[in-house]
């Protein structure tokens, strides 16, 4: 997922008159994000750190007073992406230079984490290098870097400090919103840079969570997804003493008055306890949806990946959270052509796709991380197939998600709708099994939940017809 991405139009270098207006406008933010959700939080946490200074947020890089990429590290060739983009920008930089302005160029996120110092030497246009712990430090390092400082790298691993210097978010809040609980992983899958990027596992302790929940609901957040690279693992600080689990966060969560949905993500399948599991029967907020990734079906490579579980494992797991929630709805990430994987090993790979049968999955070949320990595996795939094996199960996924989406027809859902569509007269949304929705609908419909009935569908999004507007203050009262 990227956010914010740049168009060639803008590009184009504006008049005269426009480069006049561009001088007089004040501190004005670009942030283009990469990657998952966590970086979609930070992204927001940045610019909420950068209002008192001065700074409003804009979507167009042209007017920047500060371009930061906000990088992800897990995807192939993230690097390279990052260089390519910070060509564009150094474009742009030019482009207001000649207009009598300036821009000061930052990359930040995991790339950043990982490259460092070689981010400066690779592209020197970079003003601030900064890792994801350290961007509360934004404010600080644009104060060096306008007392001429140059080439200004900040990596360190503070997480508790990050939380607790960010300043709070904008006023403006989305029907739907993200709330970071935990940051980093002690797993060390052997695929995995996250560890490396984002350093240990941290949790924040649950009264600040819990401070930031109400907040984002007394600014009309109707759903919050609670976000973690191993979110599940939580074990953050309580109230009072001790700690909580993911399980007894989501119950204090589910209390707030007004909020009407929950969600968390990404779990790890050695953390669901049977309290996060029971959490799924008793909670009615908690959206029958998860996202539990189990990388590959066979339990040789499980362990050369150190996934510390085995399929065997995962499948109780599923059938256990299929008796606690029988309508849940699942989700997976899936890993071909790992160092070693033999055509058994995916097949088996493919069986265990085949009996779990998910709403939707993420599938990926797979691609060497430096620094991370399959990369130096000697056992690689060839690429050819790596391709292949992806394909087969792509399209297996394919028909699975196909098929639940087209099961929901003639069925009524909840549908949480966040934004207008790309139609006039048309309204988006989710619905409980996080399927995106789109209906015939007045903006009015944004932020507030109704039925539809679901009358067709396709791969990636379903089409609702919304019921009376009757049907709409059920919900608004939870």
């Amino acid at each position: 997922m990227e956010q914010s991405r740049i168009a060639a139009d803008d590009l184009e270098l504006p008049s005269e008159p426009v480069g006049k207006e561009v001088r007089r406008i004040a501190k004005k933010v670009f942030i283009k994000t990469f990657g998952c959700q966590m970086n979609v939080y930070d992204s927001e946490r940045m610019t909420g750190t950068l209002v008192p200074h001065g700074f409003t947020q804009t979507d167009s890089p042209i007017e920047a007073d500060l371009v930061i990429l906000n990088t992800c590290h897990i995807r192939e060739k993230a690097a390279e992406k990052v260089y390519s983009e910070l060509g564009r920008i150094r474009q742009l930089r030019e482009a207001r230079r000649r207009m009598g302005a300036d821009s000061v160029i930052a990359v930040a996120g995991c790339v950043a984490q990982a490259e460092g110092e070689e981010i400066i030497r690779r592209a020197p246009a970079v003003d601030i290098v900064v890792g994801p712990q350290s961007y509360h430090l934004l404010p600080s390092l644009l104060e060096r870097r306008a007392k001429g400082e140059k080439g200004i790298v900040e990596i360190e691993f503070p997480a508790a400090e990050k939380f607790e210097a960010a300043a709070a978010r904008q006023p403006r809040v989305g029907p739907s919103a993200f709330l970071t609980v935990q940051e980093g992983c002690d797993k060390f899958c052997t695929f995995c840079v996250v560890p490396y990027t984002r350093g240990a596992e941290y949790s924040r302790p649950a009264s600040e969570i819990m401070e930031e929940a109400q907040s984002l609901v007394e600014r009309g957040a109707r759903e919050i997804t609670l976000l973690g690279q191993n979110v599940n693992a939580y074990r953050g600080a309580a109230p009072k003493r001790g700690h909580w689990d993911l399980a007894r966060l989501l119950y204090a969560v589910a209390d707030i008055k007004g909020l009407q949905r929950l969600r968390y993500t990404t779990s790890h399948p050695k953390d669901m306890s049977d309290a996060l599991i029971e959490a799924h029967r008793d909670l009615p907020k908690l959206m029958p949806y998860l996202h539990l990734p189990f990388q590959a079906g066979s339990d040789r490579i499980l362990k050369a990946m150190n996934r510390r579980h085995t399929k065997e494992d995962y499948l109780r797991i599923i059938e256990r959270l299929r008796e606690a929630k029988p309508d849940i709805a699942l989700s997976t990430d899936i890993i071909v052509g790992f160092p070693g994987e033999t055509e058994e090993d995916f097949e088996e790979t493919m069986r265990l796709v085949d009996r779990v049968h998910f709403a939707q999955a993420y599938s990926f070949k797979y691609s060497a991380r430096p620094g991370t320990p399959a990369a130096d595996f000697a056992t690689q795939i060839p690429s050819e197939i790596k391709a292949e094996r992806l394909e087969r199960l792509q399209a297996l996924l394919r028909t699975q998600q196909i098929a639940f989406n087209k099961a929901m027809i003639g069925r009524s859902l909840t549908i949480l709708w966040e934004a207008s569509g790309k139609n006039p007269g048309q309204v988006t949304g989710r619905s409980p099994y996080l399927q995106a929705v789109h209906a015939e609908g007045r903006a009015e419909l944004i932020g507030t939940i109704s039925a539809a009935e679901i009358v067709g569908a396709g791969q990636n999004s379903l089409h609702g017809v919304i019921k009376n507007r009757e049907s709409i203050a059920i919900y608004q009262e939870v």
